[in-house]
Parts: structure tokens; C-alpha cells; sequence
């Protein structure tokens, strides 16, 4: 039964699902697109944030990408650490 639920999280199949039940779907997607637009445009740092990642990631090309995510994000609420001073102009 499990390898049903995770082949449906995979593959949903939209067309078991009733009109009412898919015009339900389409509304929740709509209306989750926008609250997450919202939410980006009323926090810029999210962009500069992931920015920031993308492009230590791109120069350092990590063989570990969760690790290197792992430390890379734990640095930033460490001020001594090395991502934050090159953040702030600091090296």
C-alpha cells in the first residue's frame, strides 16, 4: 500500500479526480502561487539568500551539495564564519 501512495505523490493522475474536485485543486494552486508571491515580494533577503547559496555552490562545486547546503546555511547565523564575512565585504 505504501508503493501506492508514494507512486501517487509522483504521478498524480489529475483525470481520477472529479470536475468539482479538480476545479478545487486548480483554485488551491492559484490561490498558493500568489500567497507564496506575497511572500517573496514582502522578503527580498529570501532571494539574496538563495542567491548567495547558488553562487558559493557554482564556485565551490561541491561533491556533497545537502552537506555543503547543511554547513552553508548553519553559517549563516555564525558571524565569525567565513560566508558571513564575505557577505558583509569582510575576508
Amino acid at each position: 500500500m505504501g508503493e501506492v501512495v508514494e507512486d501517487a505523490q509522483k504521478n498524480p493522475n489529475v483525470s481520477i479526480l472529479t470536475t468539482e474536485q479538480q476545479e478545487k485543486l486548480r483554485q488551491f494552486k492559484i490561490q498558493t502561487r500568489i500567497n507564496n508571491e506575497t511572500y517573496l515580494r514582502a522578503h527580498p533577503e529570501v532571494d539574496e539568500i538563495i542567491g548567495d547559496f547558488l553562487r558559493h555552490l557554482l564556485v565551490k562545486k561541491p561533491s556533497d551539495i545537502r552537506e555543503f547546503a547543511a554547513d552553508h546555511f548553519s553559517s549563516l547565523s555564525d558571524p565569525s564564519n567565513s560566508v558571513s564575512k564575505e557577505r558583509n565585504g569582510q575576508q
